[in-house]
């Protein structure tokens, strides 16, 4: 039996209204919007963005392979390279129909993610766990933005039985059209907490705009929600206004519905035991921190949401590893010894860089090794980040770190408000503040990296593994 292709001709035209310039060959089983990533028949998606066009690489994409490109204008040299589907409006409009198509389509149960913190960690732990039970398809690394949600919905297989989607904001508003796309029967909010703050007057209008989740679900559609969140009931209040027939509070409240009952910290894992609906459980996670325990509460409500295995997510949920940039844990090789690197460098606000330290403190120190904080600046937090960055001093002192290294002038804050015991070096750029760092590193170091992704603390991370060789683990 042949397998379906992901778009036919026919669908890419009904669902876009475009017209097709020359002919498709072949069968079309991807989606892309990046030349360097493209495989060959997929249709390549000209988006214009703020700082380069797709449209000035589409004669490469169809070049490397590409089946189709879909484009709001059409020269010569594109024709010459192959098939060209215009569309009437920017290829982004085009994209996002194909994803309305493609939920139209779609008869598998769709889990939409949002949230301050840990969006993408349990978007990662729903995609182990429920693939224990059928097909699931995920969005890609966090594409959870305007382009990155209509992307994900177009390359959803039509066989998928499960589709678990990430959706993000940096404003209000911005997740209701998202939402209304994906139309998902299951909506989860990890926390709120002061992510995008400087463009937000308060910590209330940001638990407002990640209700916007539940703007979107589909009739009788279930909302689950962080019960120990302070804005719980608001939440609630917005996932009843939105139709929720279901409403599931997770966390370490008495009131949740999905309780941890306890959980054993490790270095690499935890092993929790739970109250899920009744249900007592232990099993057994493969990533490190009580924020991750937490919210794999969160994945064990959707799986029973979604009718799913609960059994089988349990077991697969201690092959469950963190994402890039997001608490790999990485053993480096130096002189006379070893040092374990712990990188969270993807992004960071104030609840993150506490998770990040709290994991610091579980981790297991060499002998004579230091814990090592190296931050760099929590962007977007506005006229509060002065103050945010200088209470990063209580969490430093109460995980126990021994050194703080940060970069960045929002950093000078805490830099400022430490002891001077516990000073290694600042700099104004993570580029500077790397060269100091890796002078002073010894033996039975921890080193965790964080900080917002315009900070560019991923510098340091890689300059570490430049300078110390990973140690192979043993099979």
């Amino acid at each position: 039996m042949v397998e379906r292709p992901l778009w036919t001709t026919q669908e890419l035209l009904a669902a876009t209204g475009g017209a097709l310039h020359g002919q498709v060959y072949g069968a079309i089983n991807g989606v892309s919007i990046d030349t360097r990533n493209l495989s060959s028949g997929n249709i390549f998606v000209a988006i214009k963005g703020d700082k380069m066009d797709g449209h000035d690489f589409v004669v490469t994409a169809l070049n490397v392979g590409a089946g189709v490109a879909m484009v709001s204008r059409v020269t010569d040299a594109m024709c010459k390279a192959g098939a060209v589907l215009l569309v009437a409006e920017d290829p982004l409009r085009g994209l996002e129909n194909m994803g309305r198509a493609a939920r139209e389509w779609s008869k598998a149960q769709i889990i939409a993610v949002t949230g301050s913190v840990g969006k993408t960690s349990t978007k990662e732990m729903l995609h182990v766990a429920l693939s224990a039970s059928g097909l699931t398809h995920v969005s890609a690394a966090s594409f959870n933005n305007h382009w990155g949600v209509p992307l994900t919905l177009s390359r959803m297989p039509r066989n998928a039985a499960y589709g678990v989607f990430e959706i993000g904001m940096n404003h209000s508003g911005e997740i209701t059209p998202l939402v209304k796309m994906v139309r998902p029967h299951i909506a989860i909010v990890t926390i709120v907490a002061a992510s995008h703050l400087g463009n937000f007057n308060s910590l209330d209008e940001i638990a407002q705009a990640k209700s916007e989740i539940f703007s979107g679900l589909e009739k009788n559609g279930t909302a689950i929600i962080n019960r120990d969140s302070e804005y719980y009931d608001m939440l609630a209040a917005a996932a009843k206004a939105g139709g929720a027939k279901t409403i599931i509070g997770f966390g370490k409240h008495a009131d949740a519905s999905v309780r941890l009952e306890r959980v054993a910290l490790h270095p690499a894992c935890c092993c929790i035991t739970a109250d899920v609906m009744g249900e007592r459980v232990t099993y057994k996670l493969g990533m490190p921190g009580e924020h991750m325990a937490v919210n794999s509460l969160a994945v064990l409500a959707a799986v029973k949401a979604s009718g799913a295995d609960l059994a089988r997510a349990m077991l697969a949920l201690a092959d469950a590893a963190p994402a890039k940039g997001r608490g790999v844990q990485e053993q480096l090789s130096i002189a006379n010894g070893e040092l374990l690197l712990i990188d969270e460098s993807y992004n960071a606000n104030p609840a993150s860089m506490g998770a990040a330290l709290a994991l610091l403190a579980q981790a297991k120190l060499g002998k004579n090794g230091r814990r090592i904080a190296v931050l760099g600046d929590m962007l977007e937090l506005g006229q509060f980040g002065a103050r945010l960055h200088a209470d990063l001093a209580k969490p430093i002192d109460l995980y126990g770190v021994d050194v703080l290294y940060a970069a960045g002038p929002l950093m000078r804050n805490l830099w400022d408000a430490v002891p001077d015991g516990k000073k290694g070096a600042y700099a104004t750029t993570s580029v500077e503040l790397s060269g100091h760092l890796l002078s002073q590193l010894r033996p039975g170091d921890v080193v965790m990296i964080k900080g917002s992704l315009g900070s560019k603390m991923g510098i340091i991370v890689e300059a570490l593994r430049k300078q110390f060789t990973a140690v192979k683990k043993d099979i």
